[in-house]
């Protein structure tokens, strides 16, 4: 049974009691049934001898030097799903001429090989952040703050209090929510300047500070924890970057998601991977999502933005008549390729604030063409690797005939690789 097929499932642990002089067909009996599990298949088992104890004749053994000739408890503890463990034991039972077996139920946290991670999970944080941070101040006026945003491109940044302490998170989320803000930062790097100055006086009419509607407490690391701890943060949390602070509770920089995964890419992590078991190794196929959201190439407008606002996405892939995906729509496609008069509407539409414009625009004509996918046995590291290179958040799962059968983003490759 391999890692992956084990981790965070129910599963039976098996307990033999034996003596260390017990034999089966001539050789120690502890080894025969080691050699009888590994020939079964089973994920794994290992041997404990005992400094003393007593069995069935009430006769007391120990490791005293004056003894070692005594007869040693041995203990063998295997684990396995229910169905492996229920079939090895009509193998093993009748081997097992004097002693004991128990049987349990566990739940695998975590099942392991020591290639299989393509995390250096014990590097510190500190040699992956990145330095250069761009901080707001509690006390800075939204509009402010979403003119930094807008002018590093940037979704989400640390707010500092007047001490230097960080205390929260603002997102391009917090402002649509909670200070009306028209849409994300990745429509409005696309709008020209008389719709951005519109926004921005509505923000610029606003009293809210950063500190009314920013996340808070700020999720953060220390700079000498762990890059397997961060990561697991980031994917328990569904964040995307990370504060880190020194010794002394200060900022001294941010760990993105983009950081942690081209730690995955490196050559060590590929030389790592290459050492894994046969089989063992997550694929694409392994953490898919098999919920693709979709809309055909026909598709009308209204169509389109119903089929986002179901799904609770920003992105939708496009398909042919075959299931075949033939490019990628985001909710910036879908207000920068309809005609100009109708953008503000489609905006609020996407925001299900109001009725969608009527305009004719098909799904084929608002998305970017070309996909980027790969099959489902596709290595984690080697994803990892094609989207970041192409700087891509999605990727397709496709079939031999190229039909769409799950996708991938960054957020569910975090989760994966810092879950093994």
């Amino acid at each position: 049974m391999s890692p992956k097929q084990l981790t965070g499932k129910k599963a039976k642990r098996l307990i033999i009691y034996i003596g260390e002089s017990d034999k089966w067909r001539g050789k120690a009996l502890y080894v025969a049934l080691l050699e009888t599990l590994r020939a079964q298949g089973m994920a794994g088992a290992t041997v404990t001898r005992g400094l003393a104890g007593f069995g069935a004749h009430s006769v007391v053994h120990t490791a005293n030097i004056l003894v070692l000739s005594l007869d040693l408890p041995l203990v063998i503890q295997v684990i396995d799903t229910p169905e492996r463990i229920d079939e090895v034991l009509k193998i093993i039972a009748p081997m097992v001429g004097e002693g004991l077996i128990t049987l349990d139920d566990v739940e695998v946290v975590k099942y392991t090989h020591r290639y299989l991670n393509p995390l250096p999970i014990d590097k510190p944080v500190s040699d992956v952040m990145t330095r250069k941070v761009i901080t707001l101040t509690e006390t800075m006026s939204v509009e402010e703050a979403w003119k930094q945003m807008l002018k590093h491109l940037l979704k989400a940044l640390p707010v500092l209090d007047a001490r230097g302490e960080v205390v929260g998170l603002l997102t391009d989320e917090d402002l649509l929510e909670r200070a009306g803000l028209q849409q994300h930062l990745s429509i409005a790097e696309r709008l020209d300047e008389q719709m951005l100055e519109a926004e921005l006086t509505v923000l610029r009419r606003s009293q809210l500070k950063v500190k009314d509607v920013m996340t808070s407490p700020a999720i953060t690391i220390r700079e000498e924890e762990a890059l397997g701890v961060a990561a697991a943060r980031m994917a328990e949390h569904g964040i995307k970057r990370l504060p880190v602070l020194d010794k002394n509770g200060k900022l001294i920089g941010v760990l993105s998601r983009v950081d942690v995964l081209k730690q995955v890419v490196t050559e060590e992590a590929k030389k790592r991977a290459a050492k894994a078991p046969s089989g063992a190794a997550h694929t694409l196929g392994d953490i898919m999502l098999s919920e693709i959201p979709t809309t055909h190439e026909d598709a009308q407008l209204a169509d389109v933005i119903a089929q986002f606002l179901e799904a609770g996405t920003r992105r939708l892939i496009v398909t042919d008549t075959m299931g075949r995906p033939l490019g990628l729509i985001s909710d910036a496609d879908v207000v920068m390729r309809v005609q100009p008069a109708a953008r503000r509407g489609v905006m609020q539409a996407l925001r299900g604030k109001r009725n969608t414009p009527d305009e004719k625009t098909t799904a084929a004509q608002l998305m970017s063409g070309g996909v980027l996918s790969a099959s489902p046995d596709t290595l984690l590291t080697e994803a990892a690797h094609i989207m970041l290179s192409q700087k891509r958040k999605w990727m397709v799962v496709v079939d031999e005939e190229g039909k769409a059968l799950g996708l991938v983003d960054r957020q569910i490759l975090l989760k994966a690789i810092s879950s093994h």
